[in-house]
């Protein structure tokens, strides 16, 4: 439910054998929309936001039986929501050595009218800010090609307020609490793991366009998250970045248009590019160096668990040095990052996960293996890193592998979701034909 006077959004779940759940979105100064129909388009987007983020509390539990107490989704809905959760969820089981997908299951509900079409949406962009490089090089584009931008995030990170200050933009800041007994049921033994955040903020944000008037809602998803993380056992693929991937945008977009409204364009800014070609294009952004950090350890829901904003012993931060190393001097890597970790021998090993050398691809927002391979040999090939200690000890084992071709990977794809009248405003770089 949903109180227009204070912004409060209230998702109500029940468990067996637990007090009733109750999570909360606060949206901020949001005018309740006078139009029929932009009320009717947000209760819709609001319950597809109750259905996703009820994956954060099935999975605690993994009901064999789900009920609703109003209607089941409707067909297109229910198989986009099975999606989510059996995909979404496809870390937590591998992890967690359980079968989601043999336990989830719900009955689809009756076809829906058509949702209303005409929401008078103005034409400006709710942008997803994350703290990172990704969404700031978005954030650049969009303002590259004149269209008015709001940077939004869900939370408190101070680290996001920060980057988005450099902009020197206002933040819309969205508040999101978990159900308060949710700890607890954790702490007494219950399934945890991870979830497809990715996917409740994009629903989230779905829903704040339509209240304070967005007709793009943008995220700043890279091509490289459409790679499994790894393969399981039954050759069924395992992604952490599912929720950031293609397909998910594409369902997702499908779904909003058919059951919400086509006047709401959701899409990532950076689908066409590589983490390198990313990268490339960040290490050129100097005013966001100092502010921005893509250290997950800055983001957890209790708040950062660091004191800076790296904490230079996780695949995020060596990513991160490794590709920036690409473009960058090392003492220029070692002023952003505070630290040089291509010098220290100790982290090979979680350099070789990311470059998939005799070792999964950790679980986390990295680029592709072979993106790091062709940045692991580039640095080798180059006089201010070839005799970084990680580069000494990771170059033989490359002549092994199928190493990419380095500018091949910062040439912009052809598929992605970019709406033509948009395209046609940004730079050259993305002006390509082939839109999903």
């Amino acid at each position: 439910m949903f109180d227009p006077s204070s912004g409060l959004a209230r998702l109500h779940y029940r468990l067996d054998n637990h007090p009733d759940l109750v999570e909360t979105i606060r949206f901020p100064y949001a005018p309740w929309p006078p139009e029929a129909s932009r009320q009717a388009a947000f209760q819709q987007a609001l319950r597809i936001l109750h259905l996703i983020a009820g994956v954060s509390y099935y999975k605690a539990v993994l009901a064999p039986d789900i009920t609703f107490e109003d209607d089941a989704p409707p067909p297109l809905l229910a198989g986009f929501i099975h999606r989510v959760y059996i995909n979404g969820l496809a870390e937590f089981a591998w992890v967690n050595r359980v079968d989601v997908a043999q336990r989830f299951s719900f009955q689809a509900g009756q076809e829906l009218p058509q949702p209303a079409r005409d929401l008078l949406l103005p034409d400006r962009a709710l942008v997803a800010m994350g703290g990172g490089k990704d969404s700031l090089v978005g954030l650049q584009l969009l303002q590259s090609g004149g269209l008015e931008v709001q940077p939004a995030c869900i939370g408190s990170s101070p680290l996001i307020a920060a980057t988005v200050a450099a902009a020197g933009l206002p933040l819309l800041r969205i508040e999101r609490q978990l159900a308060e007994q949710l700890p607890a049921i954790n702490a007494a033994g219950a399934w945890n793991g991870h979830v497809p955040v990715t996917a409740i903020n994009s629903a989230i944000l779905v829903c704040a366009a339509i209240l304070y008037g967005y007709r793009y809602v943008v995220f700043a998803n890279e091509r490289s998250a459409d790679e499994p993380t790894l393969v399981d056992d039954n050759g069924r693929a395992v992604n952490h970045q599912y929720s950031k991937s293609s397909s998910f945008e594409r369902d997702f977009r499908q779904v909003i248009a058919a059951t919400v409204s086509p006047d709401v364009c959701y899409f990532s800014i950076l689908r066409p590019f590589s983490e390198l070609d990313i990268v490339r294009r960040f290490s050129q952004m100097s005013r966001y160096h100092a502010a921005y950090s893509s250290c997950n350890r800055n983001f957890h829901l209790e708040g950062s668990s660091i004191s800076g904003r790296w904490c230079g012993d996780c695949p995020k931060c060596r990513f991160a040095a490794l590709s920036l190393a690409v473009f960058m001097r090392p003492d220029e890597v070692v002023a952003i990052m505070g630290k040089d970790l291509l010098a220290d021998a100790a982290q090979a090993d979680g350099f070789r996960a990311l470059c998939g050398l005799g070792r999964d691809k950790p679980f986390e927002c990295v680029g592709e293996a072979g993106e790091s391979r062709a940045a692991m040999l580039a640095l080798a090939q180059h006089a201010d890193w070839r005799d970084h200690a990680v580069v000494r000890a990771l170059q033989p084992e490359l002549a092994g592998v199928d190493v990419p071709d380095l500018q091949s990977l910062l040439v912009p794809a052809a598929t992605h979701c970019i709406p033509a009248e948009l395209l046609a405003r940004l730079p050259e770089g993305l002006l390509m034909d082939g839109r999903q």
